[in-house]
């Protein structure tokens, strides 16, 4: 999978293994776990921290957090979306340097004119094109956000104070939502992972920015967050905390979901 420079689309790259490649039985998955999770009203998230694995297993996670915007989707415009490059290693922050992106669900405009508002990230078609971490989050904003553009980022060696500077930059107002995709441990035993994970948690909601790796995947993107959290003032809630074990896998070795909730306070 390449990202078409001519045809100025990122093609979809793990449609069929992360997520159903069928338009139909991808908008009833996402519709189904959305449900399951529940509609919570006001007031609606600034931000978002939420897991990007298979479907079966982090799908039901991921949407307990999207539940917390689906009833102001309509209101979006913008939606920040930052996760790590699992694939290919980079500096800093990169944007994919295509004008849409592609799901079995549709094409998704890129936000132009807001990635021209942050000069330091640069362009990596390469670092997108086999990434999972932001195109298994687009159906969920596909439902419930169909009209916001995006912004697609994937961070790697990158300062936590870099991120929070294009986080800031990108803040906007009510009509943008930051999206955070990050999972938390890999391969522990179920019962050592769950531990592992409030530890994690914990750290997150005290609003400590020195996530390592090997407690989040995107734990650069997470810590940036963090540090736009603290000199902001937000508030933050825990949505869920499971891991694989508790949704479709065995218990031997396990990955841990997170789904949290950042908001402004008045």
């Amino acid at each position: 999978m390449v990202c078409d420079v001519q045809a100025s689309v990122r093609a979809p790259a793990v449609a069929g293994s992360f997520y159903p490649a069928s338009p139909e039985v991808l908008a009833r998955t996402v519709d189904g776990l959305l449900a399951a999770a529940g509609a919570p009203g006001n007031p609606c998230p600034k931000a978002l921290i939420v897991p990007h694995a298979g479907l079966i297993y982090s799908g039901p996670i991921a949407a307990a957090g999207f539940a917390r915007v689906a009833a102001h989707g309509p209101r979006f415009e913008r939606i920040v979306l930052l996760g790590p490059a699992h694939r290919v290693a980079i500096d800093g922050i990169a944007a994919p340097g295509c004008a849409r992106l592609a799901t079995p669900l549709g094409d998704v405009e890129v936000d132009l004119s807001a990635l021209a508002r942050v000069p330091q990230v640069a362009t990596s078609a390469a670092a997108h094109a086999r990434e999972h971490c932001l195109e298994v989050e687009l159906p969920f904003l596909q439902r419930i956000a169909p009209r916001a553009k995006i912004v697609p980022l994937v961070a790697g060696r990158a300062r936590p104070d870099l991120v929070a500077g294009v986080l800031d930059a990108l803040w906007g107002g009510p009509e943008t939502l930051i999206v955070i995709s990050s999972d938390l441990s890999h391969y522990l035993p179920y019962a050592t992972g769950l531990a592992f994970d409030e530890a994690t948690a914990a750290q997150i909601l005290a609003g400590d920015a020195t996530l390592r790796s090997e407690q989040a995947c995107g734990a650069v993107g997470i810590n940036g967050l963090l540090h736009v959290m603290r000199r902001r003032g937000l508030g933050i809630d825990r949505i869920d905390l499971r891991s694989s074990g508790d949704t479709a896998g065995g218990r031997d070795e396990v990955v841990g979901y997170g789904a949290f909730a950042l908001y402004e306070v008045p």
